[in-house]
């Protein structure tokens, strides 16, 4: 191995905490929400000098908060599935408590007198929003500190760094991560943790850096239930974006679904893996069809083919959307002086410029195309499979690793679930599961039944 692993992970025995399994203590009162709070809080006194997956916490309001959590359910009134759960929140989003950083200088002590659309909605179900969570420069790829749970000389990913990273650590049982390319799930898989980016629209993303035209809220969590529960709180109290219909599905996860078939993409990236990422994708795909799921691939449906064709390029695609997008407000930040933004962020700037309007219109209907193909898709799959990253995290905080295997869900915009099924030389690999446009309940499904099913050999 080139590196120390100083956290060896293996699928089979690696527990993330879950706050599910933590409630029934609660409701039958031999435990309280404000002992799970201890708990958390002495994962982080522990683990938090090396991984620094915060930068900020607000532990005497989470205390209070956790304290009235406890008086509800003593009472047997809790608000919500997720009354109680100590929730990171990544700091691109406004919280009224704590400042709003954005891993930018620009930024630093900016205090909102607000929260954030999906931060209030949380309060008010009763979550306790303990710290934000490391963000990279705005968002983009320029890393912050944070470093991997299980080794702590190669990156967690980005740019929802802090929140992959305090989850994979057993910090929190949920942390809120956003994505446009893949900041989402290929945190995720780098850290360990099952990660949900819902259809595009279904969170409300108000209260947040940027509007971008494909940036997803979404979530990192030890369980299934604690993702789904995180998630429709959110709907439930603040919706989804304006004009966007939400998301759709009940309060309690979805009963487990078996999948008929599904689709194997080979996305961009497949020529890009080791022999050992390979053979331990390999491994999922033989055991799946020993389920006898039908996996069938570009060579089976032209359909699979015709979207594989769509989805070729797509990692150029998202980084010319967002660099149009982000002309402003990277052309005032440029204006502020020297030492405000990063080479990283001057250099994305000057490739904005290049791009005309016309460029940006024919990304937008290439877009178009790509959300169409996939809709092809759904009467003839249950959904899509692939890899959450290209291999295990990199060496190195310099780089937040390659998103070649996210940017196909962040284009077409529908549900991508990350769970982890697989390891390499220690190290966490994320198993992806996509999803068609609002059937985000129905992803959840056949998640579920993989994490429940699922036997290594």
């Amino acid at each position: 191995m080139d590196s120390k692993v100083t956290h060896y992970y293996d699928p089979a025995e690696y527990r993330l905490r879950s706050f599910h399994d933590a409630v029934s203590g609660f409701l039958d009162g031999t435990a309280t929400p404000r002992d799970y709070l201890e708990e958390c809080l002495q994962v982080i006194d522990s683990r938090e000098p090396v991984v620094k997956a915060f930068v900020n916490m607000n532990i005497p309001g989470a205390r209070a908060a956790a304290d009235r959590s406890t008086a509800r359910y003593r009472a047997g009134q809790p608000l919500s599935p997720v009354d109680g759960m100590p929730i990171g929140i990544k700091d691109l989003f406004e919280t009224k408590d704590m400042p709003v950083e954005m891993g930018s200088p620009i930024w630093k002590g900016h205090q909102s007198f607000r929260d954030a659309a999906h931060v209030h909605a949380l309060r008010e179900a009763g979550a306790i929003i303990i710290g934000k969570t490391v963000t990279t420069e705005l968002g983009m790829a320029h890393p912050g500190p944070t470093t991997n749970p299980f080794d702590a000389e190669r990156t967690p990913g980005g740019s929802s760094s802090g929140s992959a990273a305090a989850v994979g650590a057993c910090m929190l049982p949920a942390a809120i991560g956003s994505q446009v390319v893949g900041s989402i799930i290929r945190p995720a898989g780098f850290c360990g943790n099952i990660a949900i980016k819902p259809t595009f629209g279904a969170l409300n993303r108000g209260g947040g850096h940027s509007a971008l035209s494909q940036s997803h809220l979404g979530v990192h969590a030890g369980s299934l239930q604690d993702a789904w529960a995180v998630i429709h709180a959110i709907h439930k109290g603040a919706g989804g974006d304006p004009g966007q219909p939400g998301l759709f599905g009940d309060e309690v996860l979805a009963a487990a679904v078996r999948p008929r078939q599904l689709a194997r993409l080979a996305t961009d990236g497949w020529p890009e893996i080791d022999a050992q990422t390979r053979d331990a994708y390999e491994e999922v795909i033989t055991w799946l069809q020993s389920r006898d799921i039908d996996i069938v691939d570009a060579s089976d449906h032209p359909a699979i083919a015709a979207f594989e064709s769509a989805i070729a390029g797509s990692r150029k695609l998202c980084h010319d959307l967002c660099e149009y997008e982000l002309r402003w407000p990277l052309n005032v930040y440029r204006g502020m002086g020297p030492g405000k933004l990063s080479d990283h962020m001057r250099a994305r700037m000057e490739q904005a410029e290049g791009l005309t309007a016309d460029a940006y219109r024919e990304c937008l209907a290439r877009r178009d195309v790509v959300k169409a193909r996939l809709a092809e898709l759904q009467p003839i799959v249950d959904g899509l499979v692939t890899l959450s990253q290209p291999g295990i995290a990199p060496l190195g905080l310099a780089s937040t690793g390659n998103t070649v295997f996210n940017a196909p869900a962040s284009v077409s915009g529908g549900p991508s679930i990350s769970l982890p099924l697989m390891a390499v030389e220690g190290m966490p690999l994320g198993f992806q599961l996509m999803g068609f446009a609002h059937g985000d309940a129905h992803a959840a499904g056949i998640a579920r039944w993989i994490l429940e099913t699922y036997h290594r050999p």
